[in-house]
């Protein structure tokens, strides 16, 4: 399992120029998953994720977590993170990422994992073209694996 974790001041994602998910202040995750990933490792990032501490304390030192300045999780599934484009030719292969049959229940897992943390989730639509704004706050772009 891959995230992608961008901290941000607030964001929103739109499927057929409808808005489907929106946050204020908190993280953008882009979540891949792998042929390999079982819960165990959506059990590990998601309490990885809800304690990286990478907002600012009364020092200016990212020294919070998301719960501690009451932030927000948008979560959106994202099989090209395991594209390889490092083998033959330009076009990317997408062969290391999990088939939506394995994929999807396991998104949907980590998102309720991530909600037992007490931290709000909002998410895009698995599968479907998504368009993804957001005012990124830093920047702040952490990559979170297991």
């Amino acid at each position: 399992m891959k995230l992608v974790v961008q901290r941000a001041l607030e964001s929103k994602v739109e499927v057929d120029g409808k808005v489907v998910g929106k946050i204020k202040k908190g993280f953008v995750v882009l979540c891949g998953i792998t042929h390999t990933d079982t819960e165990k490792e959506a059990d590990v990032l998601a309490k990885k994720l809800c304690n990286l501490r990478v907002f600012e304390d009364e020092n200016e030192k990212m020294n919070l977590s998301i719960k501690d300045v009451g932030g927000e999780l948008l979560i959106i599934s994202q099989f090209t993170l395991y594209a390889d484009s490092m083998s033959s030719g330009n076009r990317p292969s997408f062969i290391n990422a999990a088939r939506p049959e394995k994929a999807e229940p396991l998104y949907e897992y980590f998102i309720k994992k991530c909600e037992e943390y007490d931290v709000p989730v909002q998410k895009g639509i698995f599968g479907a073209d998504m368009k993804v704004s957001m005012t990124n706050d830093g920047p702040v772009t952490i990559i979170l694996e297991k």
